[in-house]
């Protein structure tokens, strides 16, 4: 009569790591740190765009590829670390990602020459994409199923948290010892987070290594570029991250220039409104659990449309404003859009971790490409060109998304 019971519980917790157990709580902990280290060591050069074309001499068009070249090898790599860590493992590849990327950023601070610093970043870029390329897979082989939104709203909450705090301890550092002082408190960050993972991540459970080859990649490959639905929803995360990075590394210069004249810790202050990225994330997803993610993602681009417009006139508290409107309804777009490929990849009989993949390439490359234009369109026309870069493009993912609306479900 004792042994039901007691199998049941084996059971029950073969299938992954309860909430309120000391275990679930280790997990949720560290890939936490883990998204606050990644996305601070990602994000580490934006707000000293300004002083670094200072103190490198190279235009705001140029300084803007300290970041771009880091997305744009974080989109790359992301290609090849999703099949790496099928070999490798999960745990293995996050404490290789997070440790490799605290010695690149520590480098970063002591870069000699301004191409040896875009070359460490491009570098920092791809040994940073072990997390995001595993960091789903993780939890949803090592956490029950009850627990999977939880946990990964949580570990999304740390990505934003990242961003965030990156930018804000960068801006404060850079603005009272400068720009290798500010990348050096970034890397001491990561240094922290990493330690954290190093000792709270358990190991993996329930990885099952796999021989990915070129051979069964390219089939893949080809199912996840075969949807013409999912080459729209790639071409909106494209556009709308394209979108939102514009602003934000045109918005240092706008604020240092007149009627602002605000030094780097003051203009970093703005990134305070990066929170409502995770309301606008989860509200909008739990209406679209109620009337559609064809419903949900055209209101969240022209909620982001509306918030660029409120930037343009000479006045901090509607830019501020405008800030933050642009960030709810980019992180609708984005919260609905990334959720949506999974979805519809999985209705098509198409591997949903390589459209996965796929998508965060889109993303990324173009938050890499467009964020480069952003700055020549601040070069040649000042912030009227940045806030019409960013309204043609949310436009653009708008019109996929009214074209989203038409196109069959393949589910019910």
């Amino acid at each position: 009569m004792t042994a039901s019971p007691a199998t049941t519980s084996v059971d029950d917790t073969a299938l992954g790591y309860r909430a309120g157990t000391a275990d679930f709580r280790r997990v949720v902990a560290s890939l936490f740190a883990a998204g606050v280290a990644t996305f601070a060591l990602l994000y580490s050069t934006q707000a000293l765009l300004p002083e670094l074309a200072d103190q490198f001499g190279v235009s705001s068009a140029t300084s803007t590829l300290s970041l771009s070249v880091t997305t744009v090898g974080l989109g790359i790599a992301l290609l090849v670390a999703g099949p790496l860590s099928e070999r490798v493992g999960r745990t293995r590849l996050i404490h290789l990602s997070l440790g490799a990327a605290t010695v690149v950023a520590a480098a970063c601070a002591l870069a000699p020459t301004w191409h040896v610093l875009l070359l460490l970043r491009l570098l920092q870029g791809v040994v940073l994409a072990g997390l995001p390329a595993v960091a789903t897979a993780y939890l949803r082989e090592e956490l029950h199923p009850s627990t999977h939104a939880r946990a990964a709203g949580l570990y999304v909450g740390g990505t934003a948290l990242g961003g965030m705090t990156g930018r804000l301890a960068t801006g404060a550092v850079g603005e009272v010892a400068g720009w290798r002082w500010a990348l050096g408190a970034a890397a001491l960050l990561g240094l922290l987070c990493a330690l954290v993972v190093r000792v709270a991540l358990p190991e993996s459970r329930h990885f099952q290594p796999t021989a990915v080859g070129p051979r069964a990649l390219v089939p893949m490959a080809r199912r996840a570029l075969g949807d013409p639905a999912l080459l729209a929803l790639y071409a909106i995360g494209a556009c709308a991250m394209g979108a939102f990075i514009a602003v934000f590394n045109g918005l240092g210069f706008r604020l240092a220039a007149a009627p602002f004249h605000l030094g780097l810790g003051a203009a970093s202050l703005v990134f305070l409104v990066y929170p409502l990225g995770s309301i606008g994330s989860t509200v909008g997803g739990r209406v679209a659990d109620r009337i559609g993610r064809r419903a949900v993602a055209p209101l969240g681009c022209l909620l982001a449309v509306a918030g660029v417009a409120l930037t343009l006139p000479s006045s901090l508290p509607w830019m501020v404003a405008g800030i933050g409107l642009l960030t709810a309804g980019f992180f609708v777009v984005h919260g609905v859009a990334s959720g949506w490929v999974p979805a519809r990849a999985h209705a098509g009989g198409v591997a949903t971790a390589q459209a996965a993949s796929f998508y965060l390439f889109a993303y990324y490359v173009g938050s890499s490409v467009f964020g480069s234009v952003a700055g020549q369109a601040w070069s040649w026309s000042g912030w009227d060109g940045v806030v019409a870069l960013s309204a043609a493009l949310l436009g653009v993912a708008g019109g996929l998304t009214l074209l989203l609306r038409r196109t069959p479900a393949l589910v019910g």
